[in-house]
């Protein structure tokens, strides 16, 4: 599969107007997927500057190399709370600049041996780092009842959490419930219909969620973005749903409140309806800036 056809990068005009890239800056691409964004950064550079690309998905790393072949590039495989110590072992402790672009990226969804598409009959996954030892079947085969519906109704703001936890339990005390396709036509059987989105799409969230702890790598990641950026330093984040979301603002309006950053968009930016028309995954993208002090 040729992956860099499939990946067009999110609100690339906008991101570029919050980062306001230096021509000598060192600037990090926490979710490098494909290299989209850090390709555009990278075009506004000088010899003197950096960009560091990182990405917790390995075969994220791979389809950027060629891409990213640049001297002034650096790749890296690490997740968000590994931030401080990759750049220590480059011996960079300060940046001008930092994105996040969270969520899914098409590279793994159209990888169906991955398991996160429900369109995929291959076995229950969603593993953004294939080292991590708990899996999308582990958490709907193993989890209980009530802790099915929490993760349901907190990362995936399922008004039916409760019954398709009570499903699901109810279904796997005859057999194992292995694949994408198997959870997803089971979500169908209960939820009715939506109009935007298929079914089973917020259950899917909530998994991939609990099973690549990302509330808590978001959190420590944000944190250590903000003390890693030189005064004038700029961090941007683009978030797909509203626990992201919710994250974000709340952690850039405290950072503000203890006068460590400014925050330059007081409502987040959306993409533009001629971006939709031509990227339909960029409809629900939600995009934050803020400037060190």
């Amino acid at each position: 599969m040729d992956y860099k056809k499939i990946h067009i990068p999110v609100m690339v005009k906008e991101v570029l107007e919050v980062l306001n890239p230096k021509e000598n800056g060192i600037y990090v691409d926490t979710t490098v997927g494909c290299g989209g964004h850090s390709l555009e950064i990278l075009k506004r550079l000088g010899q003197e500057g950096k960009l560091i690309g990182i990405d917790r998905d390995a075969s994220a790393i791979s389809c950027c190399q060629e891409v990213l072949n640049d001297s002034r590039v650096i790749l890296k495989q690490a997740s968000f709370s590994r931030l401080k110590e990759v750049l220590s072992e480059l011996n960079i402790d300060r940046i001008d600049g930092i994105i996040f672009d969270l969520g899914v990226s098409m590279l793994q969804l159209k990888d169906f041996s991955r398991g996160f598409s429900f369109h995929s009959d291959e076995r229950l996954d969603m593993r953004m780092d294939q080292s991590l030892p708990l899996t999308a079947w582990d958490v709907v085969n193993r989890y209980p009842e009530q802790k099915l519906e929490r993760i349901f109704r907190d990362y995936g703001d399922e008004p039916f959490a409760r019954k398709i936890a009570r499903q699901i339990v109810k279904f796997r005390g005859k057999k194992t419930i292995d694949t994408c396709k198997e959870l997803a036509d089971l979500v169908k059987s209960v939820v009715s219909e939506r109009k935007k989105i298929h079914p089973a799409t917020k259950v899917f969230q909530a998994i991939r969620i609990e099973v690549n702890r990302e509330v808590e790598e978001l959190q420590e990641g944000l944190k250590q973005a903000v003390q890693l950026l030189k005064a004038g330093g700029r961090i941007c984040v683009i978030s797909y749903h509203s626990g992201e979301e919710r994250i974000v603002k709340n952690f850039f309006r405290e950072e503000e409140k203890k006068g460590n950053i400014r925050i330059l968009n007081k409502k987040p930016i959306l993409p533009s309806l001629e971006e939709v028309v031509i990227n339909p995954s960029a409809r629900s993208a939600r995009l934050r800036g803020g400037e060190k002090l």
